[in-house]
């Protein structure tokens, strides 16, 4: 319960801040801003709690790392850049740059010498490629902060003290994982209000949990975790809640095609305390130019790639010989490139791991080279389950979507059907999964069992037999909620009213006549 009550005060706060700066800077590129100083805030007090810890142990127990000079600090670079991954003087700290903010006539310069300082810190080093960018989407000097330089600072100034001003406590003690739940918080938020274009690359936290308990089911640790269009990286850091990021043991992957959420992935890494050398998030489009080539299969892999966008397909000769889509002797259409990304994953898993994806539904049972891709993949049984989500659950689309679960070792040679269509409940203005519509999900897909207008276990020759159709209304039945009407007794009802009717007219019919009589 007070885990609860300290995520909704946290929540709370972080609401009253987005209405007071709302003003100031419109729309969806604000969170730029508030997301940003929140990381500059975090990994500021991430390392100083590491130096100060390190320093008290060894030798001096009221050592404080924010106190001393730049010059002193100097000697501790090397070290601690190979542990951390970067570094950051103590007058650069968070803590000191707001203590001076509303004074510092130049903050926009201050703010950006910091920023490039942080990411230059890690210059030659294996973390090089980890920081660099990361502060490229908050602009000090943007014309959209204010007109001039004095009305840029006044609002730096503001966001400074808002996000400083969070109570997020020491991260290490906190209940909750405050500052990656406010991050989540934030972007679910401002996804919401933006709609398509700032929630297409955010997955909601029940969504991405559900994904990630179904890929680890009966595991309790994992090589590595996946995702080929990680967006912000929701999906991969659910690992880090449902199994602990130390039972990822070699870390999260993740590749991601816009320049913006690639930055905001690996901001979102570090805000939940996973440190650089335990991700690999990578820059680049999955589909033509994949950056993990050299790595081992994945145990598990989730993933929300964009819906139906275009991609090279056979305009592109050399795709058709490529080992991910080879296999099925046919590439995915180039106005679609859904089965492309399933074919990339299915490829990348590993032979005991497993793939939930979120797939919009048409590729459940198009024709032409998607019936094809399905036939490959029914015929090899790599097709765990099929599960029917809600409509209206993610941001931008109101359709219901589904999962398809993809393994490479199966105990059977059929896949689970399941309709969870109706497991929702509404939350504002959307859809969500709650912790029972989830469970109930989860507990039909570990028992694989009927249940019926639920879950069906279809053999896969019959699906062959279906035209490889893998629909769930094509085969779970929708429970009938119309009320059984036994027809003798409407019949009997009915006459019974036949007769109080006649009896209620002739009753009439003698009063108009006795009236009639006496008018006369």
């Amino acid at each position: 319960m007070a885990r609860e009550l300290e995520r909704d005060e946290l929540h709370r706060t972080i609401w009253q801040i987005a209405n007071d700066l709302r003003g100031s800077v419109d729309g969806w590129d604000f969170k730029s801003y508030v997301l940003g100083m929140l990381f500059y805030r975090f990994i500021s007090e991430n390392l100083t709690s590491y130096i100060n810890k390190e320093e008290q142990r060894t030798s001096d127990k009221n050592f404080s790392y924010a106190e001393i000079s730049d010059k002193d600090a100097e000697l501790g670079r090397a070290d601690t850049v190979k542990e951390k991954g970067f570094y950051i003087l103590p007058s650069e700290l968070f803590f000191n740059v707001r203590k001076k903010a509303k004074s510092d006539e130049n903050l926009n310069e201050t703010l950006s010498r910091v920023f490039k300082n942080i990411e230059h810190s890690a210059k030659g080093t294996e973390s090089e490629d980890d920081l660099k960018g990361l502060f490229d989407d908050m602009d000090v000097n943007s014309n959209k902060l204010g007109a001039t330089v004095t009305k840029r600072n006044e609002v730096l100034v503001k966001i400074l003290d808002s996000i400083g001003d969070l109570k997020l406590g020491d991260y290490q003690d906190n209940s909750i994982d405050a500052f990656g739940d406010a991050y989540e918080f934030l972007m679910t938020m401002y996804a919401s209000n933006a709609g398509k274009s700032g929630g297409e690359f955010f997955t909601p936290q029940e969504v991405s949990e559900l994904l990630a308990e179904i890929t680890v089911v009966g595991k309790k640790q994992v090589n590595k975790v996946y995702d080929p269009a990680c967006g912000s990286g929701s999906l991969l850091l659910k690992f880090a809640k449902v199994l602990g990021k130390e039972n990822v043991r070699q870390g999260f992957f993740g590749q991601e095609v816009n320049i913006t959420t690639y930055n905001l992935c690996r901001i979102n890494m570090f805000l939940h305390d996973i440190n650089y050398e335990k991700f690999d998030i990578a820059h680049g489009d999955t589909l033509v130019d994949p950056k993990h080539w050299d790595d081992e299969p994945f145990d598990a892999i989730v993933s929300n790639p964009p819906y139906s966008i275009k991609w090279e397909g056979d305009a592109n000769p050399l795709l058709i010989n490529d080992p991910r889509f080879s296999p099925a002797g046919v590439l995915a259409p180039k106005s679609k490139a859904d089965l492309a990304f399933t074919m990339h994953m299915l490829h990348w898993l590993s032979t005991s791991g497993t793939a939930a994806i979120v797939e919009f539904p048409g590729v459940l049972y198009r024709s032409g080279a998607e019936q094809k891709i399905r036939k490959y993949l029914i015929d090899n049984n790599y097709v765990d389950a099929v599960i029917q989500l809600p409509p209206d659950l993610f941001f931008g689309t109101t359709i219901g979507t589904c999962i398809i679960v993809l393994k490479k070792s199966k105990k059977d040679n059929a896949t689970l059907f399941i309709d969870a269509s109706a497991e929702f409940v509404r939350g504002g203005n959307k859809n969500k999964l709650s912790v029972t519509n989830r469970k109930k999900i989860l507990k039909a897909y570990i028992e694989r069992k009927d249940d019926a207008h639920f879950a069906r276990l279809v053999l896969n020759k019959d699906i062959a037999e279906n035209d490889y159709n893998i629909a769930v209304s094509s085969y779970v039945e929708q429970e009938n909620t119309a009320e059984e009407v036994d027809i003798e007794k409407l019949n009997a009802h009915i006459a019974e009213i036949v007769i109080k009717q006649n009896k209620l007219r002739t009753a009439i019919e003698e009063i108009i006549a006795e009236l009639e009589g006496d008018s006369l």
